[in-house]
């Protein structure tokens, strides 16, 4: 299983929110590549970026931080929010991202997710944001009557390269990670999926490990409160 660090971008900074709030924002650094670089040096595979203010605005907003961290690093990097059309996803991925991550268009305009999956292979995946099993978009704003698990069926065919499953109500709250349902869903479809919200302990990414079912797992504020020793997690899940 492969731990994804988290870089969330607001304003240019490095941050967590709470449950997706955005007042609810904890500011953790002001150089989002040396971040990144620290991240690299411990060893890290994959590095999870988020535009927080693109969720939002339904455009890049982060697009220099981003682009910073892919200077500053070797290790690929996957990027979501606010990537709503093939010009935005083409546009990340010729600067060396190595996958871009389609949320709220997932739910608004699956046909899209489809056309990227097939031009891009390995380089889309889709994010699925969940309460109470239904999908929230537009930076979590927005609640839809979408399962999280028929939506996440309902691209099997399309040759996304993973689905990033958040538990809103677990995000930033560091409460543990809801491994019961995103267990559910990685056993309901055949795309790997990738646990985030709520990891905040290297017994939570044990628990979501030894599912046997779990591909990833993507952890932030743990790692910069300390919770969670990135080195330590990592050689943990190679042992």
């Amino acid at each position: 299983m492969i731990l994804y660090p988290a870089i969330d971008l607001k304003d240019g900074q490095c941050v967590r929110l709470l449950r997706g709030e955005m007042d609810k924002a904890t500011v953790f650094g002001d150089d989002p590549a040396a971040q990144a670089r620290a991240f690299q040096d411990a060893g890290c595979e994959w590095l999870h970026l988020v535009d927080l203010n693109g969720a939002f605005a339904g455009q890049p907003v982060n697009a220099a931080a981003v682009e910073a961290i892919l200077a500053a690093t070797d290790v690929p990097a996957q990027l979501g929010g606010g990537i709503r059309d093939m010009a935005t996803i083409e546009m990340w991925l010729s600067k060396g991202l190595a996958r871009v991550i389609l949320g709220t268009v997932a739910v608004e305009n699956p046909d899209l997710v489809r056309q990227a999956a097939k031009a891009f292979p390995g380089q889309v995946a889709v994010g699925i944001d969940a309460r109470k099993g239904r999908v929230a978009t537009k930076g979590w704003a927005e609640e839809t009557d979408v399962m999280a698990t028929d939506l996440a069926k309902s691209f099997e065919d399309a040759g996304v390269a993973a689905i990033i499953y958040t538990d809103i109500d677990r995000d930033g709250a560091m409460g543990g990670p809801n491994v019961a349902a995103t267990q559910d869903l990685a056993r309901a479809v055949s795309i790997p999926v990738i646990a985030s919200g709520g990891v905040s302990s290297l017994a939570d990414l044990v628990a979501l490990r030894d599912t046997g079912v779990i591909a990833g797992a993507i952890s932030g504020r743990a790692l910069y409160d300390g919770a969670l020793d990135l080195s330590a997690a990592l050689s943990a899940l190679k042992g």
